[in-house]
């Protein structure tokens, strides 16, 4: 689907293979659906986005996608390309973000990350490249914020804000230079 120019996309009960960047440079997209009968791929929950199944990553995503609770990696170059991805936010459940990610998703302006500090990991290479570091705001777990700043991947951000339990801001503190 790469470069389309259309709004939503079902994927058919038929469809066993996916490739990488399958979503990257659909700016207008807004709505992804696989059909209930595909016994490789879904898209759980109403999520906009394409889950294989099996491992529970997130292959491809737009600009409406909600990562479900389920999912446990964010497949390489999932996000690629999407500019018009303003926020997004990341369960707790998830242990790995692939190579490319999010990628050019320049009007990324929040991530919230629910990944807790002993659970943090570094993203694959490039997860978050050419985003604006100075203008999105990572929002992080209670008691998270100096794992995250000092996290390969993560530190890379300049405004690192501290979630109070309940959800809610807290504290912000700079990111590592």
């Amino acid at each position: 689907f790469r470069g389309c120019g259309l709004t939503s996309i079902e994927i058919p009960s038929s469809v066993t293979s996916i490739g990488n960047y399958a979503s990257s440079y659909c700016d207008g997209l807004t709505s992804i659906v696989v059909d209930e009968g595909n016994s490789v791929y879904d898209s759980r929950g109403n999520c906009n986005a394409i889950i294989e199944t099996a491992s529970n990553t997130l292959i491809a995503g737009c600009k409406n996608t909600i990562i479900p609770a389920s999912v446990t990696s964010i497949g390489e170059s999932a996000f690629a390309y999407c500019y018009y991805l303003t926020s997004i936010e990341i369960p707790s459940s998830v242990t790995s973000i692939g190579d490319y990610a999010f990628i050019y998703c320049t009007g990324l302006t929040s991530i919230t990350s629910h990944i807790a500090a002993e659970d943090l990991f570094a993203p694959g290479n490039d997860a978050f490249n050419r985003i604006d570091k100075y203008a999105c705001t990572l929002y992080v777990p209670a008691g998270a914020k100096s794992t995250y700043a000092a996290t390969d991947g993560w530190k890379e951000f300049k405004n690192i804000v501290e979630m109070s339990s309940d959800g809610s801001d807290a504290t912000a503190i700079e990111g590592i230079e």
